[in-house]
């Protein structure tokens, strides 16, 4: 089963957030709705990260920062081999670390080329 990403809507204003608010940062509205997060997105930073917490099973990790065309901003794990700043990258859901008993999803990037 593909997961898809969201983004939340606020009903009021039309502001898109990610991760879910609960006051809107642009009008204070308090109500959202769950829209579709897709297409590339522009990479703006991103790092690697060595001292993992416990539950990694790598020696390193990804992570970064993309904007996606309406501006939103979102971050995710990594999964380029030479990340270029503005690179054109898609997202999408899967396993990020695995759990007893439940693994745990976030957004990965990929290059949008793949």
């Amino acid at each position: 089963m593909e997961r898809e990403m969201q983004a939340y809507q606020c009903t009021q204003c039309g502001e898109l957030h990610h991760p879910l608010h609960y006051v809107c940062r642009k009008c204070g509205g308090r109500d959202f709705k769950e829209v579709p997060l897709r297409g590339e997105a522009a990479l703006l930073t991103w790092t690697k990260v060595y001292n993992l917490p416990e539950g990694y099973m790598r020696p390193s990790l990804g992570f970064c920062i993309v904007e996606f065309e309406n501006g939103l901003r979102v971050a995710g794990q990594l999964e380029v081999d030479r990340p270029i700043f503005g690179m054109k990258v898609r997202a999408v859901v899967d396993v990020v670390r695995e759990g007893v008993g439940e693994d745990y999803y976030g957004f990965i990037f990929k290059p949008a080329q793949e």
